[in-house]
Order: structure tokens, then sequence, then C-alpha cells
């Protein structure tokens, strides 16, 4: 099967509240979809449809080129992790893995071998009733890894996590995608997916706003800025706006400068005698490419479109 996720032409409606608007994306195999946008953009209700959980108006979603639907034990084509609390709050975390290993004829041998690799070995035989948010997840990665699917998605995966689970979390996401497998990634994050994705889908008010690298939503965000760190910053801002360009202070001691290039600005502040430290291109962070990406992606007002 091949490891790929397509939505095309997406429309749902809950009521009179459109939550998906034309949603379009791929998602290709061998590197992490990041998949972003504000509450209310649209993002949960993408991937429900996706897994055959809700039904869409128009448009299709496949995986490997089939609906959820359509898919013979669907463990061993789609791994999800949508709510790491649906779960039978007084079987074990084997047994509950073992209960969805059965259904999909699956061997108790795999669910020994997902609790290893999940970091739940020590924890197996409590009842997931009493786990801790991060645990759960945990729980909810080993059900989505089963089949040993070649398609994951995952809402959320680093909520609850420890600073070691966070750490634990990026490195498996990594090698699933360098086993070749499609990996979706819904996150509020960005920090994790500036470290963790190579792809970027931006939605907002139920339909795509960019879809592309990381490395090229953060080029296009980080334009002709420069980073400026001097003591003199009053100095240096009024000599800078005086020569037309755009400054913005970010810190006790730095300032962003546009319309102007570094050489220019260094030069600038050497003929006036204004002290700086250093000076440099300006690298946005990928929150602040999201945050002017989604700045009209107004949240709906009705629930459950996230």
């Amino acid at each position: 099967m091949e490891a790929t996720i397509e939505v095309s032409g997406l429309r749902k409606r809950f009521g009179p509240t459109p939550a998906l608007d034309g949603m379009t994306f791929t998602v290709a195999p061998g590197q992490i979809t990041g998949f972003v946008g504000p509450n209310g953009a649209g993002k949960s209700t993408t991937m429900r449809v996706i897994l055959g959980l809700d039904a869409a108006d128009e448009g299709t979603a496949l995986i490997g080129g089939l609906r959820y639907r359509a898919l013979r034990n669907p463990l061993s084509h789609v791994g999800a992790l949508l709510d790491a609390g649906a779960l039978q709050p007084s079987r074990s975390a084997r047994g509950h893995l073992l209960w969805l290993a059965h259904s999909q004829g699956l061997s108790a041998r795999r669910v020994d071998e997902v609790v290893e690799y999940a970091g739940l070995a020590s924890a197996a035989r409590r009842k997931a009733g009493g786990f801790s948010l991060g645990m759960r997840q945990r729980l909810g990665i080993a059900a989505a890894l089963l089949g040993d699917p070649p398609v994951l998605i995952m809402d959320e995966p680093f909520n609850g996590m420890d600073p070691e689970g966070i750490v634990w979390m990026r490195g498996l996401l990594r090698s699933l995608a360098a086993e070749g497998r499609a990996v979706l990634v819904s996150s509020h994050l960005m920090s994790e997916l500036q470290d963790t994705a190579q792809h970027l889908v931006v939605v907002g008010r139920g339909k795509v706003i960019a879809d592309t690298s990381v490395a090229d939503l953060i080029a296009a965000a980080s334009g002709d800025r420069v980073t400026l760190r001097t003591t003199a910053r009053t100095q240096a801002m009024t000599v800078l706006a005086q020569a037309g360009a755009v400054v913005a202070a970010t810190g006790a001691e730095t300032l962003t400068v546009s319309g102007m290039d570094s050489q220019s600005v260094a030069s600038l502040l050497g003929r006036a005698d204004v002290p700086f430290s250093e000076i440099g291109a300006h690298r946005a962070s990928l929150e602040e490419a999201y945050m002017e990406l989604t700045r009209d992606a107004v949240e709906f007002k009705a629930g459950g479109t996230r």
C-alpha cells in the first residue's frame, strides 16, 4: 500500500456553520507534515473525515488511494492518535492493546513489542484509568503502531509530555518518517514542529492557507529584516528611523530593522558613533511565520470544528 494521504475538496457543515471549505492537501511518504491552524480552522474535522469518523458533504479523503471504510484491517494501513482518553479506564494498558490487536488479527507478541517500544513495560498491567496524560499519550502511540502502518495521524501528541517524553516523541516521529511512512501531526506547539516537521499545511476557516516546506515558510517570513543588538537602543532607533528604516524594539538591547540591509545598518551606525555588538539577517521563528499567515483566520464560533 502506498504511504500517502490525499485530501481533495473537502466540504463539511455543522448546521449553518462551515467547518471545511474545499480543504485540499497531500501528505507524502518519508516526511513529517505539520497540520496547524487556529481553533476552529477545521483540523480535527479533517482528521475525523480521513478516518471515517465524520462524513464530508463533498470531496474525498484517501489513504493509499482508498477511503478508510474500504480498508481491511485498517490498523495495518493507518494508525491514529486523536484522543488519548479514548480507552476503558478499568482495563490494563496491555489489556487495552490486546483488545485492539484481536480485532485486527494481530498477535499478543506484537502487543508486547509496542508496549516496550512506547516505554510502557513497567506499567503494562496497571489500569489505564490511573495514567497521567503523558502515559496515556504513550499508550495511544502504542495503539497507533500496533499494525505497523505506513500512514500515521496524530493530534497534539506532545500534550502532557514531560521533557524526556517530548525528546522521545521527537525521535519517534523522525524515525517513523525515516522509514518511509507518511506522518501527519497536528499541534499548537510551533517550537516542536519547527524542530521536527519538514513540511507544513497551514489552515484557516476550513481551507488551506499555505502548503509548503518549513524552511521556505520561515525564509518568506524572515524577509529582508535585520536583527541588531546594541546598548544604545534609543539612539540607534533614532538614527535608523531618520534614514528611512522601519525599526521595532524586540528586547532591552535588540532591534529588528526593515528596509535596510545589514551592511547599510552597520555603516550608518558606525558613522553616527552608535555602539552595537551584533548584527545579522533576521531569521523568523515558525511561530512568527504562523502568526503572520493566520492573522485573519478568525475562529469559528460553533464548537467541534477545530
